[in-house]
């Protein structure tokens, strides 16, 4: 009778949990719907249809977020409380199986369910853009400028100079292609599933979503390039970038820069969507993405903050290295993205611990 009783409290508990998590993310939905079916209509009058990619997420998204990382994080949970509680394992078992635990995790998956609606609907813009556009026009002119800023010199050849060995280029290709996955799409998994993570969730997500939106979509679509790895096929000129390419064609790996590139290419030509298709250099989500992190970070710590500036930097150089980006991509991206998120603290204080300890010692 106790444990009916019991079970019927959590039940009872879980439906709350849950109900409370989907009212106040109902912005969040209210926002992917929105941005989903205006992308529908946008390829709709623009008669790119084909371009819809929403059933390719279908086939994969589900697997990773609604099976996978649910798993992984009962499994963290578990083990970071048996260490912490060591023999006392039931507090340990009774928190990770709580009502309020399971609630935020179930109500995060499904957030990343609408989200993988999102994630289809960007691709099938992007994929559109180079045919409503005309082609790739800006990366002639970004390539100059890129070039002015560093007086004169394409940034790539700076730093092949001093890192140009096959080694490296295996260790930036995991790091950029692998690693900066599962640092960003890990780190929204955890802020939606996390009670932990209440206090950040939903700025976190709108700021998320912004980065793809504005940077991935509206300015990609404004000022649309190609990237480096692909300037002599839409400028003819196929000398200045050949030594990069070169350098790069060797690493034949899955997650390869060569690899990649020759798949989005190859989808271009085509004309037809694809897992993660759609070629748009500037300006780069990669750094826009890890740069939100960065200031996520700082709101913990100044530490935690040195260690996410410095990847930002390092995504940065990568991009470039491997020839996905000229060096303005990443700096534009995170002028928008430090804008965007400076600005908001107009509207809420942002709670940054260098702040609070130089209060401190002011007054």
């Amino acid at each position: 009778m106790v444990h009916k009783k019991q079970l019927t409290q959590f039940v009872v508990d879980l439906a709350r949990g849950c109900a409370c998590r989907l009212r106040k993310d109902a912005l969040l939905y209210v926002l992917i719907g929105l941005y989903s079916l205006g992308g529908l209509i946008f390829l709709g009058l623009t008669d790119m249809t084909a371009m819809i990619s929403h059933h390719l997420y279908f086939q994969q998204w589900p697997q990773v977020f609604a099976v996978v990382m649910p798993v992984m994080a009962i499994v963290i949970d578990l083990s970071i409380l048996i260490l912490r509680f060591d023999r006392r394992r039931r507090l340990a078992y009774r928190r990770t199986f709580s009502a309020r635990r399971i609630a935020s995790l179930l109500s995060g998956v499904l957030l990343m369910m609408a989200l993988m609606v999102f994630q289809g609907t960007f691709t099938s813009i992007k994929n559109a853009l180079p045919a409503l556009e005309g082609g790739f026009q800006y990366d002639k002119i970004q390539a100059d400028i890129d070039a002015w800023l560093s007086f004169g010199i394409d940034p790539w050849r700076l730093l092949h100079a001093v890192a140009g060995y096959d080694v490296v280029r295996t260790i930036v290709e995991f790091n950029y292609n692998v690693v900066w996955f599962i640092i960003c799409f890990g780190t929204l998994f955890f802020v939606l599933t996390s009670p932990s993570a209440d206090g950040i969730r939903q700025r976190y997500m709108l700021f998320f979503l912004f980065v793809w939106i504005m940077c991935g979509n509206v300015l990609a679509g404004t000022f649309l390039s190609a990237g480096p790895a692909f300037y002599g096929a839409v400028t003819g000129d196929h000398a200045r970038f050949a030594a990069l390419t070169a350098f790069l064609a060797p690493s034949q790996w899955a997650s390869s820069a060569a690899n990649y590139q020759s798949y989005l290419w190859s989808l271009y030509e085509e004309g037809k969507p694809g897992f993660g298709g759609g070629i748009s250099a500037f300006p780069s989500v990669h750094v826009g993405l890890i740069t939100l992190n960065a200031f996520f970070l700082a709101e913990r710590s100044r530490r935690l903050a040195i260690v996410g500036f410095v990847y930002v930097g390092f995504i940065q150089l990568s991009s470039v290295y491997l020839g996905w980006h000229y060096a303005i991509d990443g700096y534009v991206s995170f002028i928008v993205v430090t804008l965007a998120y400076f600005s908001a603290s107009a509207l809420r204080p942002i709670p940054f611990p260098l702040a609070r300890r130089s209060d401190a010692t002011a007054a």
